[in-house]
């Protein structure tokens, strides 16, 4: 039931743990697996800056490892986790990350376009088909669109499989059963389908002489090599790609649809959103993007695996538990948080949280890789849909509840907004809202 109740009505099934039994409580999702959840915040903190020798993120995603592959960064500890972060590290941060700026804001304006007008909408859909698209010509350099579907098609196919929360419950039921109408023979298969795709790429390009020698993530981590000289193996390649196409492209395109989600019920933080960005001052759309991170964080726990006994909040855990800081539930206290429910951007900049208080990319060690691309991406797409279109939603919605897809919490009906084109005058101070 503890299993069933997270993946159908999961923010329900945590609010009511945390209301029962307070700021620690065990779940068991399966029979030889035992997770403690906390919502204290000088746990998180004790978690996130613990030796990683002795909290092992890697073992604690390992339900993760049948969608990304066992050499992914998210699955690794120790110096071999180190390893691999080091050689990720380098693409995402300073100039080579804004180099992609450009890309991410033609790819937002073109797929904006193509929103209807006067009616209401799914926007999620449209914020996969940027970021997918994004994230494929950041990894692979891929700038037409037959060798981007390609690849892209299939990787899309996986989510699609845990895209609902019947299907999540299914695949979970039948994990390892390979019997004609199992639904993880048909995810096994779709899995498989793109490996043969990411080995073929990986060996066209360590053929290629200049393979090496490209801007894109892809060339960088074929150039990449550790301080002993060894580069990443074709199964840690293909991990680690998967890792960056797959986590970096759904995590994004779900932050970017309740974020729209978000302004399209909130009129008084919209307004306030055009004149700062008019009067170009973009703190205001930072604050906008951390309190839609805060009341809908996209990954709702992270996950340690201890190796030695460990006391938190006066509980002895044995080594081999699992720790489970959640994200969802510290966000949502209202000793930190005053009026937890309300959609506040002004909180961040009143008075703004602790750095263990606010952790949607996780913290310490194991903090997000592509954190900083993705709220780069975010503030590029969002001035985007602001500059083309009028913001809102159907008179009197409600806000849209959570469902579970893959990993992730989504907009349970696909961030339904209304989206209209704005008049030739609109667009001109739009147009000026956006310049620096």
């Amino acid at each position: 039931m503890m299993s069933a109740g997270f993946m159908l009505v999961p923010t329900r099934f945590l609010d009511a743990c945390h209301e029962r039994c307070g700021d620690y409580f065990t779940l068991r999702p399966t029979a030889d697996r035992e997770i403690v959840v906390t919502a204290d915040p000088e746990a998180v903190k004790r978690v996130f800056t613990g030796d990683p020798d002795l909290l092992h993120a890697g073992e604690g995603n390992i339900t993760l490892a049948p969608l990304l592959g066992p050499g992914s960064v998210l699955l690794l500890d120790g110096a071999e986790h180190l390893r691999h972060r080091r050689l990720l590290l380098p693409p995402f941060h300073g100039e080579r990350m804004r180099a992609y700026g450009e890309t991410m804001e033609e790819v937002a304006e073109r797929r904006i376009r193509e929103w209807p007008s006067g009616r209401c909408f799914a926007v999620l859909p449209s914020m996969q088909a940027i970021t997918l698209e994004v994230i494929m010509r950041a990894v692979f350099g891929f700038e037409d669109a037959e060798r981007r579907d390609r690849i892209g098609g299939p990787l899309r196919r996986i989510l699609d499989a845990v895209a609902s929360r019947p299907r999540v419950l299914a695949l979970a039921l039948t994990a390892g059963r390979n019997g004609p109408l199992s639904p993880w023979r048909r995810f096994a298969a779709l899995r498989e389908r793109a490996d043969e795709l990411l080995y073929a790429e990986i060996a066209a390009r360590r053929r290629d002489p200049g393979g090496e020698h490209g801007d894109d993530i892809f060339s960088l981590l074929l150039a990449a090599r550790d301080p002993d000289g060894r580069p990443l193996s074709d199964s840690e390649l293909r991990d680690e790609l998967i890792t960056l196409l797959l986590a970096g492209h759904e995590t994004t395109a779900t932050a970017l649809a309740w974020t729209l989600e978000r302004l399209a019920r909130a009129p008084r933080v919209l307004d306030r959103l055009l004149s700062a960005e008019a009067a170009g001052d973009d703190s205001y759309l930072d604050a906008v993007i951390k309190e839609t991170l805060r009341l809908r964080p996209v990954v709702p726990a992270v996950v340690r695996r201890l190796q030695a006994p460990m006391e938190l909040g006066g509980w002895e855990l044995p080594a081999g538990a699992n720790i489970a800081p959640s994200i969802y539930l510290v966000h949502r206290r209202p000793d930190i948080y005053p009026r937890p429910l309300a959609f506040r951007p002004e909180r961040f900049l009143e008075d703004p949280p602790g750095t263990y208080e606010w952790i949607p990319f996780g913290g310490g060690v194991r903090r997000c890789l592509g954190a900083s691309f993705a709220v780069f991406e975010m503030k590029i797409v969002i001035r985007a849909a602001l500059r083309a279109r009028r913001i809102g939603a159907r008179s009197g919605a409600r806000p849209e509840g959570v469902t579970r897809r893959a990993i992730t919490f989504a907009p349970a009906r696909g961030a339904r907004i209304r989206a209209d084109r704005v008049s030739p005058a609109g667009a001109g101070h739009a147009a000026r809202a956006q310049s620096r």
